[in-house]
């Protein structure tokens, strides 16, 4: 990889499956990375790489002083904590830095952090395949000379770039992609399933269909893993469930009247809390039809 990023230090903190490829991408072309997790495994993995760990969210935010911050977290209120809370980056935080959020976080809370701090909600889609391979779509919200500011290290670490207007909106479209796919993952489920019921072979169903207009990356990677039963997770189904939580939420506040978002939020609180399968990649909502 071409050293795109050298004479840049760029703060990283969350190294989970999403998080580990990223900063690793981002070390590899060439910038200074300091790292900071909630366990310890991760962070001393990346030192093993080359890359820098701070001790405290404070120190890490000193280290990188105008620089920009990149956050892989999972809930909007590990967000705020981590960013705004006791201990948190805000405490050590230049006026000058900017912080890239690649997490799905709320609408509304991302829109009023943006008032306090330099702000850009780049939610990803691709999973961690996407991730490793540096092939993320990034949607990102907020102002254009922060959006500039962040394009380099979006070039590192994905393809499909693009830039959705004021903070926010890349939250907004990251939220339309997961409407679309925690409601695939159901049809692909639910079609896999009758055609195992009816005795035909799910998996040449699954080969039949990607040639045709049902064709999707759900129905290849997802359908795959429904037909060998196996889910592992890649995206836990709990992080699914709070992903049609945020996308319920916004739908209500602009007025989306949406029956199907309504019985695809039953099924992922079905299959995490009444099932306490939420440990469960994604496509693991199959089990709600055997």
């Amino acid at each position: 990889m071409n050293k795109t990023l050298a004479g840049h230090k760029i703060g990283f903190v969350g190294l989970g499956n999403m998080g580990r490829a990223n900063a690793r991408h981002l070390h590899a072309a060439g910038a200074e990375v300091v790292v900071w997790n909630r366990s310890a495994a991760p962070a001393e993995a990346a030192v093993a790489l080359g890359m820098k760990r701070a001790l405290t969210l404070p120190d890490l935010a000193r280290e990188i002083g105008p620089g920009i911050i990149c956050l892989n977290l999972t809930m909007t209120e590990v967000v705020e904590t981590v960013v705004f809370g006791v201990g948190g980056l805000i405490e050590g935080l230049s006026k000058e830095a900017l912080i890239i959020d690649f997490g799905t976080t709320g609408v509304p809370e991302t829109q009023t952090w943006s008032h306090r701090v330099n702000w850009v909600d780049a939610p990803v889609s691709g999973g961690q395949v996407g991730a490793e391979a540096a092939t993320l779509s990034i949607m990102a919200g907020g102002s254009e000379s922060n959006f500039q500011r962040a394009l380099p290290i979006f070039q590192t670490l994905g393809q499909n770039i693009t830039h959705l207007g004021q903070s926010g909106s890349g939250q907004v479209a990251k939220l339309a992609n997961q409407l679309i796919v925690a409601q695939t993952i159901d049809a692909v489920a639910q079609a896999l399933r009758l055609a195992e019921l009816s005795g035909v072979d799910p998996a040449l169903v699954r080969k039949a269909l990607l040639g045709g207009f049902a064709e999707s990356r759900i129905l290849d990677l997802h359908g795959d893993r429904m037909v060998r039963r196996d889910f592992e997770p890649g995206g836990r189904a709990e992080l699914q469930l709070k992903d049609v939580r945020l996308m319920s939420q916004l739908a209500d506040s602009v007025g989306l009247d949406s029956p199907t978002l309504k019985n695809s939020l039953a099924q992922w609180e079905k299959l995490v809390h009444e099932k306490d399968l939420g440990d469960l990649d994604h496509s693991g909502l199959f089990r709600l039809y055997e």
